[in-house]
């Protein structure tokens, strides 16, 4: 996304214009049926926007992986402070942070995919 023209995660060296970053999403062809996901590799701004960007060119995901971008930053919270204070770090980072379901809009039923 930081490649990309004109996308907020953008710092002025591009490689890819926004249509051809769309053409990067393009969706697999009609007959997979498998569920598939987006993994989050990146911090929260700019996996919203990856989202988005791939809900803007048609790609059917079916939900998200969010590994260490989620946990990461509750390691030094657990050092520095200790586990109640990490647990009420990601219970507010993770349950209650009012961005959770942003860009997730795009995303459809793993079932539309097995039990079509």
């Amino acid at each position: 996304m930081e490649y990309v023209a004109g996308t907020r995660a953008n710092k002025g060296q591009t490689s890819y214009t926004r249509a051809e970053a769309l053409d990067l999403f393009a969706p697999p062809p009609p007959k997979r049926r498998c569920p598939s996901s987006i993994s989050r590799r990146s911090l929260q701004p700019v996996f919203i926007e990856t989202l988005e960007l791939a809900g803007e060119s048609g790609v059917a995901f079916n939900g998200v992986l969010c590994g260490r971008a989620t946990w990461k930053d509750g390691i030094a919270i657990y050092a520095k402070q200790g586990a109640d204070a990490s647990a009420s770090a990601r219970d507010h980072r993770c349950r209650k942070h009012p961005e959770r379901q942003q860009g997730l809009e795009a995303a459809s039923p793993w079932t539309l995919k097995v039990n079509p």
